[in-house]
């Protein structure tokens, strides 16, 4: 019978979350299988490479869901209201993660390009990018800098989420829109924040091949 393990992953992230947040991506995972009290080559049993522990442990996903579902969107449905659906579900990756940078960076630990990789708002804006560029190929939406374009919508909903959270007020505005074509496929009224719509509306304005 296999043996069973002496201490849970959970315990492990715990261990490697307390030891990240005091030095950030560079701590070592040496210090990370001491503190939690196992070898360090138990912990490469239960996470393949250093970002993978990194990530899980912080609470930080590695490809947030709305870039894995990005790609069936592509010349498929309402073009608006798919951005309004990227966008809210940009907000709401933000507004969970940014709390945890924010945290890292105020005690001077902060996030480094793990394995070469660009920051992970670089990461996002690449992403859409690529994805208005497809649109635009398609002819869904007219010539224009898509690298621009999704510079605008994901550092606007970065700096809203950023204000959010030094802001006080518990709740923000929101409005309620019918929208057919989700990520989630659901057919019902969706709670939007009011500053996605109207995000949207403005670069929309911008971009769109006729005016609506």
């Amino acid at each position: 019978m296999p043996r069973i393990p002496r201490i849970t992953n959970q315990q492990i992230l715990e261990a490697a979350r307390q030891v990240f947040l005091q030095q950030g991506f560079g701590a070592s995972t040496l210090e990370i299988a001491q503190q939690a009290g196992i070898s360090e080559a138990s912990i490469f049993k239960r996470f393949l490479t250093k970002e993978e522990l990194f990530f899980a442990a912080m609470g930080i996903p590695e490809k947030p869901l709305w870039v894995n579902e990005l790609e069936s969107l592509c010349g498929k449905g309402d073009l608006k209201e798919n951005l309004i659906n990227i966008c809210l579900q940009i907000m709401e990756f933000y507004r969970e993660v940014l709390p945890r940078i924010i945290m890292l960076r105020s005690r001077g630990n902060a996030i480094a390009e793990l394995g070469g990789k660009e920051p992970r708002p670089m990461l996002d804006v690449k992403v859409l990018t690529a994805f208005l560029e497809r649109e635009i190929n398609q002819d869904r939406l007219r010539p224009c800098d898509p690298q621009t374009v999704a510079h605008i919508l994901v550092g606007s909903v970065m700096n809203y989420v950023f204000l959010e959270q030094m802001s006080s007020q518990a709740t923000m505005p929101t409005a309620e829109l019918a929208i057919g074509t989700y990520l989630n496929s659901r057919d019902s009224a969706t709670e939007i924040s009011v500053f996605v719509l109207s995000l949207v509306d403005i670069v929309w304005l911008g971009i769109a091949l006729s005016q609506d």
